[in-house]
């Protein structure tokens, strides 16, 4: 089947690139038009339109959640974890920003020509324990091998189903003036230890990645409200300045961070100061944003600062019926600054 590129109804950058580049996979602005202007024009339907990290459907009186994702990250082994165990983590954790209990997992390999066993071994066995960590089984897969030189070692696709509660109802359309924003912890480590391997380079302090699942957390957070938790949002690709911006765009609200609340990691903000980057916008692998009612914020922070994953949770901000669409911040000399989304990831294949 011909697609004639001229019916596509996007505005500018899209029209800009004739091919697809590393930015389209980022994250970032042209993910997001790309997104909007040809994948959901052409499989539109009620569960995609959500745009969230997973589908919601209705299945014999039940709503299960339904999410897919692929892991192409470079290296494949890092400080903190491997492709393996962040695969699976990843997707559990796309099930657990619907608000779901996840339950079943399956794992596609798509493996280069003469990549060393013994590699492919520790990633198997490093999903393996992810998996049991995350109390999900991995059901079903498939493998294929492309020739030397067409690949990167390993690609992995992952696809996972979990059980929404009843009560639950978690969305970035549910984001509403009032609410208050929280971050489970130090923003910026994954990508940062991605980069510092990558690219060979040195910093003070330890840099590792933040992998981790996040299920348990969230069932800490719905514990206190299921109805409290209205929106939640793993900050990978992007980081936390694209989520919040898909999160004010699809909620059409404005909202307020207080920069000086964020957390990050001593060695982290040196990394990024070093490098002239912003923390908010480099990828997270085990951090989550929840948008709550205000009524149940405080009791909602404690609850994630008793978890392992959470202990350094904070308020950073607030949602606004003001500059709906945007996300503001308020800088340590009181001035305000518009944090936009990118156009990519600044560091590719992060994941």
């Amino acid at each position: 089947m011909s697609v004639d590129p001229t019916t596509w109804s996007c505005p500018l950058p899209l029209r800009d690139y004739p091919t697809i580049v590393m930015g389209h996979g980022g994250g970032g602005q042209l993910s997001a038009e790309l997104i909007e202007h040809l994948f959901l024009p052409a499989f539109r339907n009620p569960a995609l339109e959500a745009l969230a990290d997973g589908a919601i459907l209705g299945l014999n009186g039940a709503r299960i959640a339904f999410s897919t994702d692929s892991y192409v990250i470079r290296p494949l082994f890092f400080p903190g974890g491997n492709i393996g165990e962040l695969a699976v983590n990843g997707t559990v954790n796309d099930l657990a920003m619907c608000g779901a209990q996840p339950l079943f997992l399956s794992a596609g390999f798509i493996l280069e020509e003469g990549l060393p066993m013994a590699q492919l071994g520790a990633i198997v066995e490093s999903m393996s324990a992810a998996a049991r960590r995350a109390g999900v089984s991995i059901v079903t897969g498939d493998t294929k091998v492309v020739d030397k030189g067409h690949g990167d070692g390993v690609y992995i696709n992952t696809a996972g189903i979990g059980v929404v509660p009843p009560g639950v109802s978690v969305s970035p359309a549910r984001a509403q003036p009032g609410d208050v924003v929280l971050i489970s912890g130090t923003i910026g480590d994954h990508g940062m230890a991605i980069l510092s391997v990558r690219e060979e380079l040195a910093f003070e302090g330890d840099l590792c990645s933040d992998t981790a699942p996040l299920h348990t957390l969230v069932q800490a957070m719905l514990a206190v409200s299921a109805d409290g938790v209205h929106t939640l949002r793993d900050p990978t690709r992007g980081g936390v300045a694209s989520a919040l911006n898909e999160i004010a765009s699809r909620a059409h609200v404005g909202i307020v961070l207080d920069e000086r609340a964020i957390p990050v990691n001593p060695a982290v903000q040196a990394a990024c100061e070093m490098l002239g980057m912003d923390p908010l916008y480099i990828a997270n692998e085990g951090k989550l944003i929840a948008i709550v009612a205000p009524e149940h914020a405080e009791a909602m922070l404690a609850a994630m600062r008793a978890h392992p994953n959470g202990a350094n949770a904070a308020v950073i901000g607030r949602v606004t019926d003001q500059h709906p669409g945007r996300v503001v911040a308020r800088t340590g000399l009181g001035a305000g600054r518009i944090i936009p989304m990118q156009l990519g990831e600044p560091l590719p294949r992060i994941c």
